[in-house]
């Protein structure tokens, strides 16, 4: 059981969350869950108008003129599951195991270390009457995967310590001092279907297998995104064997890659054998590009029923179009720091069924002129294709202090309790650091946390051999 691994205090609270559903957009149980173990905590504790729960321990007998801090987390969790999986994110429990090579993953679905571990590491510190520390603030927000609602409202007269220790980075070692902002576009489209040809045949194209991962730390690996390996096949095969597009269904987190995408295509019936070769031929490709990136895609087409309707040929064309030139990935490194993503995008969701067509993008960037530049490019594309476009959720980097008090004494710590030097980073992932700091700029901000690999997929995973260190660490720093 996880629940029994070092430290208890980390791991125990750490499986509690798994029991508790919390994705995205569905929170009332968990801040309800956190209320509740705050009172039996003995801490203070209430949920904001933004619905962050807020708790407040007071300092140890003489140490009451420390700095405050607070730890900051998020309650949410990406909710993906593999295909052939039946979790119900919104009341099952997340199942989660020890691996052979001391990695903590779930079965089947994503595992909520991002940002359970956090969250739990905030509920040990709450709860130890042991500790050493000054005043500590701890803040869980909501919604930070779905477009950072709970850090963007949150109140900005709550909260009254003057450090900010966030809890979110993802390797173990590395202190976080900057990271990229973000916007969410979205591209929408109401049409009119027609009806289909009664004599065609209909084929459902899958394609998956694909890594997938998180659309800011990963992004830059090169990996393939579902919509955009199936827009190649797809107007291939309406350009040369008559086909029509029916509906598209790929992706399901704005910052998640997509792994996986599922098209209806119609067809005359003497044309299926050629769709199903070109789709073997295109396979094939795939497969020859991704050497080494992607070892398990898996392209097929199944027979289906001929479905009534299908997208008019104009719109269907225009559709295929901007997806096809749309950008998706890494559009440019920061030339200072040349290993880190400055700018990218994610060509997230693409929903299209029913006289409907949606298409949902992540723009990232730590350069407000750059994150405007892919924002306005994204919207001339889908424009062209006579989408309405809109933006929202967005947020401003983090700009960097490397003079930060709270990073020189941190670093200072873990070399003192690991023997070697700790590493400054910076992130194109997001962090709702950059927020926070615009309603408290007073605040001393780093970000750090135990090793997780692969969020926001079936394969994410957390380290316990960095979950005790990280813990020495912030129990220390709280020390003041």
């Amino acid at each position: 059981m996880i629940k029994n691994l070092n430290p208890e205090c980390i791991w125990r609270n750490f499986h509690t969350l798994t029991q508790i559903p919390r994705p995205s957009g569905h929170l009332e149980k968990v801040q309800q869950f956190l209320l509740d173990f705050a009172k039996e905590a003995g801490v203070e504790a209430f949920k904001d108008p933004a619905g962050n729960i807020v708790m407040r321990k007071p300092a140890t007998p003489g140490l009451e003129n420390n700095k405050g801090i607070i730890l900051q987390a998020h309650m949410d969790m990406v909710p993906q599951k593999s295909p052939d999986s039946t979790h119900n994110f919104e009341t099952d429990p997340i199942e989660a195991y020890l691996d052979e090579e001391g990695w903590v993953r779930a079965k089947g679905t994503t595992l909520g270390a991002d940002d359970g571990l956090g969250v739990a590491a905030i509920m040990a510190v709450m709860e130890d009457k042991t500790l050493k520390h000054g005043p500590v603030e701890g803040l869980i927000t909501a919604d930070e995967e779905t477009g950072m609602y709970g850090a963007n409202d949150l109140p900005a007269d709550e909260l009254h310590s003057d450090i900010l220790l966030n809890l979110d980075s993802e390797t173990w070692g590395k202190f976080v001092i900057g990271s990229a902002g973000g916007v969410n576009i979205t591209s929408t489209l109401d049409y009119q279907e027609v009806e289909t040809d009664g004599t065609d045949a209909a084929l459902r194209f899958t394609i998956k297998g694909l890594r997938g991962g998180h659309s800011g730390l990963e992004i830059h690996e090169g990996r393939a995104n579902a919509n955009k390996l199936m827009v190649r096949f797809v107007r291939e095969a309406v350009a040369e064997c008559e086909a029509r597009l029916a509906s598209w269904h790929g992706g399901n987190m704005r910052n998640a890659i997509p792994f996986q995408a599922q098209v209806v295509l119609t067809m005359p019936q003497e044309n299926v054998q050629a769709v199903k070769e070109l789709m073997e031929e295109w396979k094939a490709v795939f497969v020859d590009e991704y050497k080494g990136i992607e070892n398990g895609i898996e392209f097929y087409a199944e027979e289906v029923e001929t479905p009534k309707t299908e997208v008019p040929e104009p719109i269907q064309d225009n559709l295929i179009d901007a997806i096809y030139a749309a950008h998706d990935g890494v559009v440019r490194m920061i030339p200072a720091y040349p290993d880190v993503v400055e700018t990218s995008s994610n060509l997230a969701i693409i929903d299209i069924e029913g006289g409907k067509s949606l298409i949902k993008i992540l723009a990232r960037s730590s350069r407000e002129t750059t994150k405007d530049y892919i924002t306005e490019m994204l919207t001339s594309c889908f424009s062209m294709a006579g989408m309405k476009v809109e933006t929202g959720g967005d947020y401003g980097g983090w700009d960097p202090n490397p003079n930060s008090p709270l990073l020189h004494k941190l670093l200072a710590i873990y070399k003192e309790q690991n023997g070697e030097d700790g590493i400054i980073q910076i992130d194109h992932a997001g962090l709702e650091c950059s927020i926070i700091l615009g309603k408290y700029p007073h605040l001393d901000v780093v970000s750090m946390g135990p090793t997780l690999r692969s969020p926001h997929t079936t394969n994410e995973r957390a380290l316990v051999a960095t979950v005790e260190p990280f813990w020495k660490l912030l129990t220390k720093i709280l020390e003041g």
